[in-house]
């Protein structure tokens, strides 16, 4: 026992090692921030797919910081809500507390077997140590007694004005050209949330015509956790992620990024739907129960209505986008309604996990869009279902974890292996069979494609620090489409390369560089398709990263992109970034200005440039062609209860009198908009 309370007093002592690290800036924020940026990149080299909204992911950062986990009475759900945290270093963290008993301060944690500096930085601004109280047995009275008197109000307002006339506002879009959400959010602990989300997009009409209620989009939501044996229990809007995301998840952090072999994605379960996203959320009851000591079960239902397009009595396409500008848009709007339910069975026991979910889904109409093509085997029908298990084991240093599903045909596996040798090493091997005739409608999980469908694939990666300082990260995708795909013609293959290596002599100052390559195959344009070609992609960067303390920070981005295709001449495109953020010493504003400068030869070649947004947003445009684009933000605090954010932007671009096309269209070279956003605790 002295051991311990001698080991404890140098803990703390090294713990000033680590403050200044976290003082300067968030390593969670950058972290998040990171993965958020690599999975918009890579999704955005396949136009396929759609633009994801973070709000959800990072309004739940927030929420986790404002909220922080106690330590000595954390659960191992709770620490598995963490993705930067391995199964191993939780059960070690658990083990500790149940051999040494409370932690003293959070520096102990330096103490946890497997523990290393990074991810003690990264779990800081997340948990706390304090002492345990006796806490009497739940009971709702006391719940809503104490939510009453501790619950916070949160309200946040969002108005974005462009400097700039699209050719839709002369005579096709109904409404103004203001963009306006309004959110108002109830939090009490962990355990309760309820809020209402109203939103307008630019364009349409507020008020008037087919939003005679004032708003084009209104969502509610509540839910409550850990509530006995109730776990969860969710009305209104909500999200679902179940196993490895093959039957049903509406998680986007899924992907190939730097951190996909220390990135630990574990099904979320029942969730909030506080975003201004409008697709993809469920509207009705959720529930999560504990039947016992290891055995968890959930149900769902949902009951909403969805955009599209219906001919002769049945739907031809489902319309995701949520705008409803023109009367062309507004006739697509709830055309049709679809009911799902299911539930998924859950079984945990030390290093053990089972569990089965299965959806069952139908419309009001039946689903027949045009089957031509590379979108032959698509979903198509009037009811459907998906049913799946999942199952994870870890033996020692060895963590295996995956999903099998079937659906009304086809089916889909996804198993992943990971081992970490020594510590700050880390190697995944992942394993993806998706069937050209498997369709999963609301699926999402690791892949080199928009769907869980049409896919083969080996993926290697490795992360290991086997210097001070420096951290290297290498992976390897073989991936192959059987069957046609969008601008592929016929069955294909590609590979994708990537390496990194970090430098971080001082807690204050980081610098990495990375490069990347990928082949796919592609139609030749013009060809009508009896033409495809293996396109060669190659990206490099360079980022530097410097803070002096709180008062000052710096990041500068330097990108190459090279694209050319057999016998074809080489497209080449590269970016400058150069962004400052400073906090001003005598008065609680903050301020970042972004500058960048942008040279492509083509869309194939064009660059990605991520910018500081407003509260729980984040913004990484895509640029092609030449220019620039320069950004300010203020971030203005006048106390704990009010907060003003504006953020003013413009694109210039230096080989176009033109921006955009149709009514996107925008009569100039010059794209300049502001932002504000004002949010009011009380």
């Amino acid at each position: 026992m002295k051991t311990i309370q001698l080991l404890r007093l140098i803990s703390i002592i090294n713990s000033l090692l680590i403050i200044p690290a976290c003082s300067a800036q968030n390593p969670s924020e950058s972290l998040l921030e990171d993965v958020l940026e690599d999975l918009s990149v890579n999704n955005g080299t396949d136009n396929s797919v759609n633009t994801p909204n973070w709000e959800n992911e990072l309004e739940e950062l927030s929420n986790r910081m404002q909220e922080p986990v106690n330590l000595n009475v954390a659960t191992r759900e709770q620490l598995e809500q963490f993705p930067f945290l391995s199964d191993i270093q939780i059960e070690h963290l658990l083990a500790y507390i149940y051999i040494h008993g409370q932690m003293k301060t959070i520096y102990e944690l330096q103490l946890v077997e497997e523990m290393d500096r990074q991810t003690i930085q990264y779990l800081l601004p997340f948990v706390c140590i304090k002492a345990i109280n006796n806490e009497p047995a739940f009971r709702w009275k006391s719940l809503l007694k104490s939510a009453a008197k501790y619950g916070k109000n949160e309200l946040l307002t969002r108005f974005d004005i462009p400097f700039y006339r699209r050719k839709g506002y002369e005579h096709t879009y109904l409404g103004p050209s203001v963009y306006n959400s309004v959110k108002y959010s109830f939090r009490y602990s962990d355990r309760l949330y309820a809020g209402v989300v109203a939103e307008k997009d630019a364009g349409e009409p507020f008020g008037a015509l087919h939003n005679r209620y004032g708003y084009d989009y209104y969502s509610f939501y509540l839910l409550l956790k850990d509530c006995g044996r109730l776990k969860a229990l969710a009305i209104g809007n909500y999200r679902l992620s179940f196993g490895q995301g093959l039957v049903i998840s509406t998680d986007y952090l899924m992907g190939k990024t730097i951190y996909a072999s220390s990135f630990n994605n574990r099904s979320g379960g029942i969730k909030k739907h506080s975003s201004t996203d409008e697709y993809n959320y469920f509207r009705g009851v959720a529930a999560t129960v504990s039947l016992a000591k290891d055995w968890d079960m959930s149900g769902f239902y949902s009951h909403r209505s969805l955009d599209g397009v219906i001919t002769d009595g049945a739907i031809t396409s489902i319309y995701k986008t949520g705008l409803h500008r023109s009367q062309k848009e507004a006739d697509k709007k709830n055309l049709f309604t679809m009911q799902l339910t299911g539930g998924n069975v859950s079984y945990q026991h030390n290093r053990i996990r089972l569990g089965i979910t299965g959806i069952y889904y139908l419309f009001n109409r039946p689903y027949e869009p045009e089957l031509t093509g590379y979108s032959k085997y698509n979903l198509h029908g009037n009811n459907f279902y998906n049913l799946g298990i999942d199952y994870a084991y870890r033996w020692h240093r060895f963590s295996f974890q995956g999903e099998t599903a079937i659906g009304k045909q086809g089916w889909a596996s996804l198993n992943r292996l990971q081992y970490s040798p020594v510590q700050n090493t880390q190697i995944m091997l992942i394993h993806r069979f998706y069937s050209y005739n498997y369709w999963a409608m609301f699926a999402h999980s690791f892949g080199e494609g928009s769907t869980t469908q049409n896919e083969q694939g080996y993926y290697i990666g490795m992360e290991t620090s086997p210097f001070a300082y420096w951290k290297f990260f290498a992976s390897f995708d073989l991936f192959s489409f059987p069957w046609k795909k969008y601008r592929v013609n016929k069955p294909s293959r590609g590979t994708d390369g990537l390496l990194q290596a970090t430098f971080t002599p001082r807690s204050h100052l980081s610098m990495y560089l990375k490069y990347r390559y990928k082949r796919k195959e592609r139609d030749w344009t013009g060809s009508k398709g009896t033409l495809t070609l293996p396109i060669f992609h190659h990206q490099l960067r360079y980022r530097l990263n410097y803070s002096l303390g709180d008062v000052l920070s710096s990041r500068t981005t330097l990108d190459y992109n090279h694209s050319h295709s057999q016998d074809r001449a080489a497209n080449i495109g590269y970016q400058v970034t150069q962004m400052i953020s400073s906090q001003l010493p005598w008065a609680r504003l903050f301020a970042d200005v972004q500058g960048s400068y942008f040279f492509t030869d083509d869309y194939d070649s064009r660059v990605y440039v991520s910018e500081s947004g407003l509260l729980y947003t984040f913004y990484t445009p895509s640029f092609q062609g030449r220019g620039f684009r320069c950004s300010v933000r203020l971030r203005y605090e006048l106390n704990k209860h009010w907060l003003f954010i504006t953020k003013f932007g413009e694109t210039v671009y230096l080989d176009r009198n033109e921006i955009g096309s149709g009514n996107d269209l925008i009569c100039g070279n010059k794209k300049a908009d502001v932002q504000m956003q004002l949010r009011i605790k009380f």
